[in-house]
């Protein structure tokens, strides 16, 4: 079946699509760095660089749509939606334009003819609502009474760690596919934990290197180290009598306990943001070992190895030579896992 993609970022989110069937033949997106990347792991789509919000790109990315084209997926940008984000109120969400580039992907739908529809967003995107015919309404409300006589839509919360993927990521997902035409829900699975998924791989500290693909430690400050070598597993530095985090007039820090904190290895790993790379951010910390001397081993965040495992990414995944470390976190943290995108399409019948 081929397909178009909108807000496709890097293309995190069709690494496994072709394995279910699915072929993205034109794509659109906003940053060039990202659509660079989406270009050259995806070499036979047509990336078309712009905002879709602007109608020369708009109506460039509709044309290039041909009829056999049966599948869209779109994921707008969740920046205004998230609850890292600077956005926390209703109000606040209604007022920033970011969370309005969903009309654009009615304007898409409205003038081509898919058979099956995946729009994916972070888990407030169910909850928000936006302004239709005079009055507030939600999402689905909205797709339901615009498109109900055409399209079956469905709407659920999936969270990644339910459908074996290490790492707890609630996502919103919304369903539109033709009457007549079946598309399952993908069926949960048992959570595999942090010490299953990457209990592994070599230990490391700050800017250590292994032998293995990807698996190198980004460097840390020294107090971030020392900190973070006397916290225990599933801990935060903030809850230390002593080696907390402090300022430079050597004031303690204050902060909520889910920075400066270690991953658990009995659990997945939380969800990962685009600052996966500090320390001092959300629950980043790889979970470390009591070492002999009462202190912990791999005071850092996870390498890219260890964060791909818990995205469903490739371990020994072939990106291209210019990529850096922090733009591939910033893409990773960004997207939805791939695993879960994949086990949602998976579910399309095509043979309907």
């Amino acid at each position: 079946m081929k397909g178009a993609s909108m807000f496709s970022s890097a293309g995190i989110a069709e690494t496994y699509f072709k394995e279910a069937g699915i072929d993205i033949c034109v794509a659109n997106e906003l940053i060039p760095k990202r659509a660079k990347f989406y270009q050259e792991m995806y070499p036979d789509s047509n990336m078309i660089v712009g905002d879709i919000r602007e109608r020369e790109i708009k109506d460039e990315f509709i044309e290039s749509i041909d009829d056999d084209v049966k599948f869209l997926i779109a994921t707008p940008p969740c920046q205004g939606l998230s609850t890292l984000g600077m956005n926390k109120h209703l109000d606040q969400m209604q007022s920033d334009p970011r969370n309005y580039l969903v009309f654009d992907i009615l304007d898409v739908i409205d003038k081509k003819d898919f058979d099956y529809i995946l729009i994916e967003n972070v888990s407030r995107f169910l909850t928000m609502y936006f302004p239709y015919k005079d009055s507030f309404y939600k999402l689905e409300e909205i797709l339901k009474d615009l498109y109900s006589d055409k399209y079956n839509v469905e709407a659920e919360l999936l969270n990644a760690k339910d459908y074996g993927i290490p790492q707890s990521r609630p996502r919103a997902i919304i369903k539109m596919f033709k009457k007549g035409k079946k598309w399952d829900w993908p069926e949960t699975q048992s959570e595999i934990t942090l010490k299953e998924a990457i209990g592994d791989l070599p230990s490391l500290e700050s800017e250590e290197i292994s032998s293995l693909k990807h698996h190198y430690a980004r460097k840390h400050t020294e107090n971030h180290i020392n900190w973070m070598k006397h916290t225990p597993t599933g801990h935060s530095a903030h809850e230390n009598k002593e080696h907390f985090p402090v300022k430079k007039n050597g004031e303690k820090v204050k902060g909520f306990k889910s920075t400066y904190k270690r991953m658990r290895w009995d659990a997945p790993a939380p969800a990962v943001t685009m600052r996966s790379d500090a320390i001092s951010s959300q629950e980043n910390v790889h979970p470390g070992r009591k070492l002999s001397d009462g202190t912990y081993s791999d005071a850092r965040v996870l390498t890219l190895r260890e964060l791909f495992i818990v995205s469903s990414l490739p371990e020994d995944w072939n990106i291209p030579e210019w990529t850096t470390d922090t733009f591939m976190r910033q893409i990773i943290g960004e997207g939805v896992p791939p695993e879960l995108s994949y086990k949602i399409v998976k579910g399309i019948d095509q043979n309907d």
